[in-house]
């Protein structure tokens, strides 16, 4: 079975401890950096590697982001090294209670309604929708100093509250210098004491957003991406292992069908939830459930696989164990997951989003599969 994102922190914590695994292999070191690039994956890479020479050399292993593959759902199964069942983050959006019934929940934005809704740090406190505690959190209870490279704004997001749950020192990074700047800082130390560093970067996912995966403007910035990590590998000292991974491909928008366009859609349904590539749709009771998974297979044929929670869960789309039933209620009754180069938008509810040239989340390789890269 292919390797997740969820089982890197648990393999950088055997490192540490100098204990064998029989999952990722990651070589020992005082100090262990983990730099995410937002968007890097790794049938992307592979077909780019003329402007990414370094990645390519060192490239270690490709994992599976795991369902579904997005920027929220992947950065919690990477900071607390279990998958969506367990942690709750079940996408980019998608239902929490509320005193008027399920409302829609942006997991990445942490806001109520949609990407620009009300702040929801207090009426969702991130530490009680994600309860459970991180692997990042286990390293700082064994004596690892838990430093983040990250934009300054990202250490008081819910979403980064949520998904690593314990306090480090901030070294700001907006840019590739900053970020590359940040891990140097992080690993130049005398002392022997031990170190984690979470490195994040976004602008190859932006670009894919708006550009498209595999534009000109994409492949500029995978080429600046390459470039500071070939510095950085020649200037981090040998005391330090420096993985880098993405949280999930991209596929450039094919047909785009507009789920607000044909009022049956609508028929029994309380809220739809998620992005383009997956989307949760909660039905307005439990008697529709078939009737709205049976409505939305006609309207949608060819351009997405249509499946009640039961069978999702039965098959293990959200991870091997089953989730609690807070969790559960989180995942959508019927779930549309788009195939091809097919996006499923809302132009009126999700107007910037229903635009991009670059969607993820779904189940292809282009979207699913990312790079394990690392120095040593």
């Amino acid at each position: 079975m292919r390797h997740t994102l969820a089982d890197i922190l648990p393999a950088v914590s055997a490192a540490f401890d100098g204990a064998e695994t029989e999952g990722l292999e990651v070589a020992p070191a005082r100090d262990i950096a983990v730099l995410l690039i937002d968007g890097l994956g790794a049938e992307l890479l592979r077909r780019h590697g003329d402007v990414a020479p370094t990645l390519t050399a060192h490239l270690r292993a490709t994992l599976a982001a795991g369902f579904p593959a997005t920027t929220a759902s992947s950065i919690s199964s990477l900071a607390i090294g279990a998958p969506c069942a367990t942690h709750g983050i079940i996408g980019y959006s998608f239902a929490l209670p509320s005193a008027a019934g399920p409302e829609n929940f942006n997991a990445l934005r942490w806001r109520t309604g949609s990407a620009e809704g009300p702040d929801a740090r207090t009426t969702h406190v991130p530490e009680d929708v994600q309860p459970v505690e991180s692997s990042v959190q286990r390293l700082a209870r064994s004596g690892v100093e838990v430093h983040y490279v990250v934009p300054g704004y990202q250490m008081r997001s819910g979403l980064t509250r949520a998904a690593f749950r314990t306090a480090g020192r901030l070294h700001p990074a907006s840019d590739l210098d900053s970020v590359r700047d940040g891990l140097l800082d992080f690993a130049r130390h005398t002392d022997r004491g031990r170190r984690f560093a979470y490195a994040y970067f976004p602008d190859l996912d932006m670009h894919g957003h708006v550009a498209g995966p595999e534009s000109a403007q994409w492949r500029a910035v995978l080429g600046a991406v390459d470039a500071m990590v070939a510095q950085l590998i020649d200037d981090l000292p040998p005391t330090c292992t420096l993985l880098i991974t993405g949280d999930h491909g991209m596929i450039r928008a094919g047909a785009a069908v507009d789920l607000e366009a044909d009022p049956e859609l609508r028929r029994d349904v309380r809220l739809v939830s998620g992005e383009a590539r997956v989307r949760h749709v909660y039905s307005d009771h439990p008697d529709a459930v078939r009737d709205v998974a049976d409505r939305w297979t006609g309207a949608l044929g060819e351009h997405a696989r249509i499946v009640t929670r039961e069978q999702a869960l039965d098959e293990h789309w959200f991870g091997p164990t089953p989730p609690v039933p807070t969790i559960e209620s989180r995942i959508g009754d019927v779930l549309a997951v788009a195939r091809g180069t097919s996006v499923l938008v809302c132009p009126t509810a999700e107007p910037m989003e229903s635009t991009m040239a670059g969607h993820h989340g779904a189940w292809t390789d282009d979207e699913q599969l990312v790079p394990l890269i690392s120095n040593r």
